[in-house]
């Protein structure tokens, strides 16, 4: 299969409902984010160091910018892009170090939101129709869990890869030999801000981005027809590497670059690039990559 075609992982069958579910409390979820709020406010209030907090900074920013942005949500997800095999393992590697998810287990989170979104009515949990604080507990602490689910059908390169096997049923423990480093050059101060708070900071700074832009903002696109859009979010290009022009996405999902307009910070994209410069990466896509979505607009 040519790794450039957009690839449809939610099949619907008989019976499948988007709207006939319930938000179920997930316990590991729950503990997760608590232990790292607990643990990285620790770091905050006992060890307030310099060098503790720019390793914070440089952590958070090589993991969402290179691992989430690029590797996860770019690359593993949307196939925007190609390159060697041994890359795309680092990058969606420094994807899983966020601390959301597995690589398997990030790709059916989002492929099911995406799917719950294109259907005639979205409920409130994948549409972050629910209120911000409500939203909040939903998103970080609890699961949709659907009575009649559709199909995930995970494509064979990634169900039947053993690294991301592997790394799927271990993603909380990738955290170990980075704090293991960590400790054996800062101690406990490099810990708890490299890994724990770094974390925390990751996991609710990615659900308020979401939230915001599926609520509110600036809008360069709508798709008709569609019961959720998507909203840019100007001046976070820098802080979100691009996340943030999340109506951008919405329009052009195949698109590499995020930020397509002028002015419209990238920064995902532009490490895309140096990787294409340098012969790393290869067949980025941009919005013009396909033909337009049935029922785009420009505002």
């Amino acid at each position: 299969m040519n790794e450039l075609v957009s690839i449809e992982r939610i099949a619907a069958k008989s019976g499948t409902s988007a709207t006939d579910g319930t938000v179920v409390w997930t316990l590991a979820k729950s503990i997760w984010l608590l232990v790292n709020c607990l643990l990285g406010l620790l770091g905050v209030l006992f060890f307030p160091q310099l060098d503790a907090f720019l390793v914070f900074l440089v952590l958070t920013a090589v993991t969402i910018c290179a691992g989430h942005s690029v590797g996860m949500h770019r690359l593993l997800i949307h196939r925007s892009f190609e390159t060697y095999r041994p890359i795309e393992y680092l990058l969606v590697w420094l994807g899983v170090l966020v601390g959301m998810a597995g690589p398997i287990g990030m790709i059916k989170t989002h492929d099911m939101r995406d799917w719950h979104q294109r259907q005639s009515v979205c409920p409130p949990h994948p549409s972050h129709n629910a209120g911000f604080l409500k939203d909040a507990w939903w998103q970080l602490c609890c699961e949709f869990k659907l009575v009649s689910p559709p199909d995930f059908v995970l494509e064979e390169r990634v169900k039947n890869d053993q690294f991301y096997v592997f790394v799927e049923r271990t993603w909380m423990f990738q955290q170990i030999p980075v704090a293991a480093i960590l400790f054996a050059i800062g101690g406990w101060a490099w810990v708890l801000w490299g890994c724990s708070l770094r974390i925390s900071v990751s996991l609710i700074g990615h659900w308020m981005v979401g939230h915001f832009a599926h609520n509110r903002g600036q809008q360069g696109w709508v798709v008709k027809g569609l019961p959720v859009q998507g909203y840019n979010l100007p001046s976070l290009g820098l802080i979100t590497f691009g996340e943030n022009w999340h109506s951008n996405h919405h329009a052009f999902p195949h698109s590499a670059k995020l930020g397509i307009e002028t002015g419209q910070t990238d920064p995902g994209f532009f490490f895309i690039t140096v990787l294409q410069r340098i012969g790393l990466v290869w067949g980025v896509r941009t919005p013009n990559s396909e033909p337009e979505r049935e029922g785009l607009v420009r505002i």
